[in-house]
């Protein structure tokens, strides 16, 4: 890899480390709840007995209404025009229902029916992850344009996925703390006391980045005309023709499909690992088998702080897209070793693993983020319009999809496994065989693909500079 030559953030365009943790509280805040549905959902297979596929369609199915609310919200903050921006009411209203919404959908009721729980948790959810997109995306949306440099949009984006990896230093645990006995009388009550207490935590942090950071007024550079305050029609006009303008823009769709694979891959293990771990390793104690995947999930948070920082090196002196590149290599060796680390005679080489797979999704927020804000740059050239809010909605909405299809997809594989929880440790030989073998393939695949993908995106540091000028100078020129 050749050492190309490299362009000096001017003092202007830096933002400060204070602003920069301010920003990242955000991330943490989106991280946690994120973490938190994806690990707590195991509540209602292993606390309340629903089938694992129904588990996994209630998971899917709030997340696939976010690919109408998800680029709608971001249409909406980015024509909002307010005394306090674009994107910070929408940011403190958005945390505090986010918060308060989070903690009363994991009230769940004793001695229900698995129909109940179905119809509780997925209309509570879906209420949820409404609350959730109003927070979230201008969110997004207002780190893609707290700065116009190239090299400092890395940086944001380190610091922030840097915050937002607290998250997952956490998660980890919170299987043991729900089904801890000496806490509460079944997982079901630990679920609702870990809801309270990350509902609390939504509210009282979310907000930060609404109160203490300005929006660049400098990058808005469409003013909306009276016809377009006056009347529905060109708003509803306007959503549809940048929805569609976004998605077909091929630099862009390379980011989304990538991050689609990646992300979906580490979900689908992130889930699915937890029985690997309990029922092959551990022979069904999950005691034993929640704490080691408790250390493993701390180790992983801890090693992503230093992947942060690595990819951020390698991105300033290679390219982002060759950073990537390494970062996801990377992790497909993590994911592979797991084969021969997951080993009921030496448990301890869990952890192994885990530092080769924090490369994946430690090296994805850290660049994808910036790579998007690029793209934006892009994109204005050509339209003349500011969309981080469009831009951001979609690629995050590609995201939960992920999630979303990790999860459905989990509760299929496992079923189609032979997998049967009152088996406990008595899993049959097939059973184990196939846990293992989908926990490492699946993301392997799914990371090699991610890969070529990336290798079709065409912004390097050179040509984001010259966009940039020529941005400059037509902003000078209006």
């Amino acid at each position: 890899m050749t050492d190309p030559e490299h362009h000096q953030t001017a003092p202007q365009d830096r933002i400060s480390l204070l602003n920069k943790f301010i920003y990242g509280l955000g991330a943490l805040v989106n991280n946690l709840l994120g973490a938190a549905i994806g690990g707590m959902v195991i509540v209602l297979n292993l606390g309340l007995g629903m089938n694992p596929a129904l588990v996994g369609l209630v998971s899917a199915l709030p997340r696939l209404t976010d690919a109408i609310t998800d680029p709608l919200m971001g249409y909406i903050s980015d024509n909002t025009r307010s005394k306090w921006g674009r994107r910070r009411p929408y940011i403190f209203g958005g945390a505090i229902a986010a918060g308060i919404l989070f903690a009363a959908l994991w009230q769940l009721p004793s001695d229900q029916s698995e129909t109940f729980y179905f119809w509780f948790f997925l209309i509570g959810s879906l209420i949820f992850y409404l609350a959730y997109t109003v927070f979230a995306t201008p969110w997004v949306a207002l780190g893609y344009e707290l700065t116009p440099d190239y090299h400092e949009r890395t940086r944001l984006m380190a610091v922030q996925n840097f915050m937002g990896q607290m998250a997952y230093l956490i998660a980890p645990w919170f299987l043991w703390f729900m089904q801890n006995d000496n806490f509460f009388d079944d997982m079901s009550q630990g679920a609702g006391w870990l809801a309270i207490i990350i509902g609390a935590f939504t509210v009282c942090v979310g907000i930060l980045p609404a109160i203490f950071l300005k929006e660049p007024n400098q990058h808005i550079v469409d003013k909306p005309t009276a016809k377009d305050t006056e009347a529905l029609a060109p708003g509803v006009k306007g959503f549809f023709k940048g929805f569609a303008d976004t998605i077909k823009f091929k630099p862009f769709l390379c980011l989304c499909g990538a991050t689609f694979l990646v992300f979906n891959g580490f979900m689908m293990v992130s889930s699915f690992q937890f029985y690997v771990i309990i029922y092959y390793v551990f022979n069904g104690d999950t005691n034993m088998g929640s704490e080691y995947a408790g250390w493993a999930g701390t180790l992983s948070a801890i090693a992503t702080f230093c992947v942060i920082f690595i990819v951020t090196k390698i991105s300033t002196h290679f390219g982002k897209r060759r950073a990537f590149f390494f970062a996801i290599g990377m992790s497909i060796i993590g994911y592979g070793s797991k084969w021969f680390c997951y080993h009921p005679d030496y448990p301890l080489l869990i952890l192994a693993p885990v530092p080769f797979i924090a490369f994946g999704l430690g090296g994805l927020f850290t660049l994808m983020g910036s790579m998007i804000a690029d793209v934006c740059d892009f994109d204005e050239l050509k339209t003349h319009k500011r969309r981080e809010g469009m831009y951001g909605s979609i690629f995050w909405w590609v995201v939960k999809l992920g999630m979303a299809v990790a999860l459905a997809a989990g509760g299929v594989l496992l079923n189609a496994t032979g997998f049967d929880v009152a088996l406990g440790g008595e899993q049959s030989e097939s059973t184990i065989f196939y846990m293992r073998l989908f926990d490492a393939v699946v993301p392997m695949v799914f990371s090699a693909i991610a890969i070529w993908l990336v290798m079709l995106y065409p912004i390097t540091e050179e040509t984001a500079y010259q966009t940039r000028a020529k941005l400059e100078a037509r902003r000078g020129a209006v």
